[in-house]
């Protein structure tokens, strides 16, 4: 689960990202709606993926990749959001 969520943040990002940028930075406030859900996402999508790494019953690659992708996708936001404080 922390994988799929990881993955639907880092894509409505990047999407966003490449929509705005299309547009010329004018976007609607669904674009920022976004972003705060894929922040959301990525947070329980760490959470579940550190609950499962210790849990020694599973399979060692998608917790892991789940943290990765989630820790990615929050420096993606951290970065916006640094970016967007320096204008």
């Amino acid at each position: 689960m922390s994988v799929l969520l990881g993955i639907i943040s880092l894509v409505s990002l990047i999407l966003g990202i490449y929509l705005s940028y299309k547009k010329g930075g004018d976007v609607p406030n669904g674009y920022g709606v976004a972003g705060l859900l894929a922040c959301v996402f990525s947070f329980v999508g760490l959470l579940l993926g550190i609950v499962t790494v210790k849990d020694k019953a599973y399979y060692r690659f998608f917790p892991w990749a789940g943290v990765i992708l989630n820790v990615m996708s929050l420096g993606c936001i951290s970065m916006i959001l640094y970016l967007g404080s320096m204008l």
